[in-house]
This record gives structure tokens, C-alpha cells and sequence, in this order.
């Protein structure tokens, strides 16, 4: 069994999660606003915007997952702001709830700060098990936990990934590296690990 079960998700899944959730909103809500989550949040909450026909959509950037697989104690709005939306309805997007504090933290500030006429929640996936929040709608729930690896965040999760790795196993040798990924996650890394080392040194992460 991996150490950190992980399971990539490609531009295909996503297309298909962000229609299902927009037919499910549709049957119930209909959003004058769209606030996304940001990061996680902004691509799900473009594509809800696009086959909702909203054309406001504002964003809210919650620091919570700062690397990859963990967390920073709480999550907190790292830019606040005031906006009036008293007369609009708003829909705040994410693309998981895995512990849920992101959206938690999200519909308080919004509630409070935006004070919008109606606000709902929507995710492409909710992990039940260990989310402490359940979003208004969702595309698909998730019952065992498992690291998602999003398309816009391939680089920064995998490069996050090998430095653990890196780390524990003490080796920058490429195959062994390949080998111990593909152990520690249980996949097969979605960028190869030449092109990710290259990226890790430009970014001075590695020497």
C-alpha cells in the first residue's frame, strides 16, 4: 500500500465533473456571482461560470494546503477584502473538500463580509470521510481519502513529492527516485522526474 495514496486527474475528468455539477446547480440555484476558492478553486469556478452564464466571478485566496499532502494548522484568507453583494446570489467554488476548513472559512468570510442575498457551495468532489463540511452541490463524492492531483497542479504537487522523498530516502538518483514514487503513491508520476529536477533547480530548490 502507498504511504500517500495519490491519484492524478486529467483535463478529460475534469471537463466531465465541471458539467455534472453545473447540471446539478442548475436544477436549484442560479448564481448572480461566482467566488472561487483560489488556488483550487479558479478553473472549476471559470468552467461553472462559462455553462452557468454567470459573468461576475470574483476569487478569495485561502492558504491551507501549502504543501503538498500537508496542512497548515488553519486555514486563513490571505488577501481579505469587503465587497457588497446584498442583492446578488452567490455560488462559491472549490474543487475538493477534503477537510472542509477551506470552505468553512470561505462561506463565514463571505457571509459576513459580502453579506450576499443567498450563497450556496459546489465542488467537483467532496471526500465524505474526512471533510467536516458538505457542500450545497458536488459532482462526485469520494469514500476513501486519497491525494488528488488537479492538471494545474501537477509541477507544484510533484515537485513537493519528490522532496519528500528526496528527503527520506536520501538519494537524488533519478531511477531510484522513479522507483520509490511510483512505491510511496501509488502512480506513476505525470511529469517525468528529468523535467521536474530541472524545474526543482531553476527554482533553486535543488542545487
Amino acid at each position: 500500500m502507498p504511504k500517500i495514496p495519490v491519484k492524478v486527474v486529467k483535463w478529460e475528468d475534469i471537463v466531465r465533473m465541471a458539467d455534472k455539477l453545473s447540471e446539478k446547480v442548475k436544477v436549484e440555484f442560479v448564481p448572480d456571482v461566482i467566488i472561487a476558492v483560489a488556488r483550487g478553486g479558479l478553473v472549476p469556478a471559470r468552467l461553472l461560470a462559462d455553462s452557468l452564464g454567470v459573468v461576475d466571478v470574483l476569487s478569495l485566496k485561502v492558504e491551507h494546503w501549502v504543501v503538498t499532502a500537508s496542512h497548515t494548522p488553519e486555514a486563513r484568507i490571505k488577501y481579505p477584502y469587503k465587497v457588497d453583494l446584498s442583492d446578488r446570489k452567490v455560488l462559491i467554488v472549490d474543487d475538493i473538500t477534503d477537510t472542509g476548513d477551506s470552505l468553512i472559512l470561505t462561506s463565514k468570510y463571505v457571509g459576513e463580509n459580502f453579506t450576499p442575498r443567498a450563497m450556496k457551495t459546489a465542488t467537483l468532489q467532496h471526500i465524505e470521510s474526512s471533510s467536516k463540511f458538505k457542500p450545497d452541490f458536488y459532482a462526485e463524492v469520494v469514500t476513501d481519502w486519497a491525494w488528488f492531483m488537479y492538471p494545474w497542479n501537477y509541477w507544484e504537487d510533484e515537485i513537493n513529492l519528490v522532496s519528500k522523498l528526496i528527503v527520506e530516502r536520501k538519494t537524488k538518483d533519478l531511477v531510484d527516485l522513479e522507483r520509490a514514487f511510483k512505491e510511496s503513491y501509488g502512480i506513476n508520476p505525470p511529469i517525468t522526474l528529468d523535467k521536474i529536477f530541472l524545474e526543482m533547480k531553476r527554482r533553486k530548490i535543488l542545487e
